[in-house]
């Protein structure tokens, strides 16, 4: 068996894998990302082409080496379709906003590794992870082209994707690596990029649309004008094909798509849950998807995978520099991540949480209740506040949905509560079992107030 060595090694040619490879290779080290996909296809992601703060991305790709990439910087809201009740909401998105080609933009981050001194191993199936006696992560075993190998390392980084192979293969004893996790805190989604006869009214817009489940929703977002990136997600614990229906039925009844032509189709999982509460472990890290790293409100990942790639490049460059890839000092990894967008994310899910016990029609009519800008902040930042002019203004037009709206806002008061509890995130492994339990009653209190299952 051929043993390859290197500094570190990467798993899957992703938006996390690629921004942590070339953050490290940057800095002089050996790195290489190891691709299940031929070099044809990877970087070929079912997503929703949406991007979000691509001016704020980290420098160790260069930006303009993602302008070919993008194919529609006019859009600059969300538009809301709300059947129910007759409504559409035209709601702000904070940022930079921009809907781009994937497989272009996967094939350029690749090509940016690639300038900053990244090897690509390709068509290499990873089959196990290589852990020592004292079960420090210290390289991996893979089949490539066929024949088998061993990856040798300091550093593991997984940017495998949900419901990593590898998180089910390491042997995580005695760490604190999240291994809370199940396929039903994760989305399945599906996407048609679709071809319409004329331009489209909304282009400037990324539409989205429920379904007649809280735990499913359309959307519509325009790469162009007549180039839709038509997509469905749900969570993992629904029926596939009767949401898949959906899909296609609501493209069959819109008149702007009739004559269409569907060009691809692919589908994916992603995570719809928290950020993991430790991806470390020794002489391993997991990054992006692989961590939980993606927006559960919206599905929104790349970014965040971007800076998770960032943190964790950085922190192995540091640990292999002091001779000590050990959970402590893999560590600042975890609060980076946390400081940046984990926080914000926990609490975000926890709209989630309340989503699964809510009827759908109630929740339809709380969202066309509330101002616009206010729902874009719940979207987006985990929290929001109200004058008291909007307060009667929303008690108003939301009058027949009153009992929703006050479990609204008793969630949305410890989602604050949580954000609040993130910031004070543990900065070492040892304090994090005090942590997670304050955190946990937290939870436990956001399920009495929602009536929802317990989600982990």
């Amino acid at each position: 068996m051929d043993i390859d060595e290197y500094d570190v090694v990467v798993a899957g040619a992703g938006t996390a894998g690629c921004y942590a490879a070339a953050t490290i290779a940057n800095e002089g080290l050996d790195v290489v990302i190891v691709e299940r996909k031929d070099a044809e296809e990877a970087g070929h992601i079912a997503c929703g082409d949406a991007l979000k703060g691509a001016d704020a991305f980290p420098e160790a790709i260069p930006k303009d080496r993602l302008e070919p990439a993008f194919t529609n910087t006019g859009v600059d809201h969300g538009r809301f379709e709300i059947p129910q009740e007759d409504t559409i909401l035209e709601i702000p998105v904070p940022g930079e906003l921009a809907v781009i080609d994937r497989w272009e933009y996967g094939r350029q981050i690749i090509s940016g590794a690639e300038d900053a001194g990244v090897d690509f191993h390709y068509d290499t199936v990873i089959n196990d992870v290589v852990q020592d006696e004292t079960g420090r992560v210290r390289g991996l075993n893979a089949v490539r082209n066929g024949d088998p190998v061993t990856y040798a390392t300091d550093v593991v980084i997984d940017g495998a994707g949900s419901l990593s192979l590898l998180q089910d293969k390491a042997d995580f004893e005695g760490t604190t690596f999240d291994t809370n996790v199940r396929y039903s805190q994760f989305c399945s989604a599906y996407r048609e990029i679709v071809d319409v006869p004329e331009p489209v009214e909304w282009d400037d817009a990324l539409v989205f649309k429920a379904t007649d489940r809280a735990a499913g929703y359309l959307w519509y977002f325009p790469r162009t004008a007549t180039e839709i990136n038509a997509g469905l997600g749900f969570q993992m614990t629904e029926e596939p094909m009767q949401l898949v229906e959906s899909l296609k039925k609501d493209l069959r009844d819109r008149p702007e798509f009739e004559g269409a032509e569907v060009r691809d189709k692919l589908g994916a999982a992603l995570p719809t849950r928290r950020p993991y509460d430790s991806a470390v472990a020794p002489g391993y890290m997991a990054v992006g998807d692989a961590a939980g790293h993606v927006n559960p409100t919206t599905g929104g990942g790349i970014a965040g995978a971007a800076y998770a790639g960032k943190y964790a490049g950085e922190q192995a460059v540091k640990a292999i520099s002091d001779g000590d890839v050990s959970e402590e000092n893999l560590w600042r990894y975890n609060t980076r991540v946390m400081d940046h967008f984990g926080g914000r994310y926990a609490g975000l899910d926890v709209y989630n949480v309340l989503a699964t016990a809510v009827d759908v029609d109630d929740l339809m009519g709380l969202l066309a209740s509330l101002p616009g800008e206010k729902l874009a902040e719940a979207l987006y930042e985990g929290s929001t506040s109200m004058s008291f002019g909007l307060k009667v203004k929303a008690a108003i037009k939301s009058f027949g949905y009153w009992g929703t709206i006050r479990n609204f806002y008793q969630t949305k008061s410890l989602a604050d509560e949580l954000i609040g509890h993130y910031d004070e995130y543990p900065t070492s492994p040892a304090a994090m079992a005090n942590w997670t339990r304050e955190r946990d009653a937290i939870m436990d209190r956001v399920y009495e107030t929602t009536g929802a299952d317990a989600k982990y």
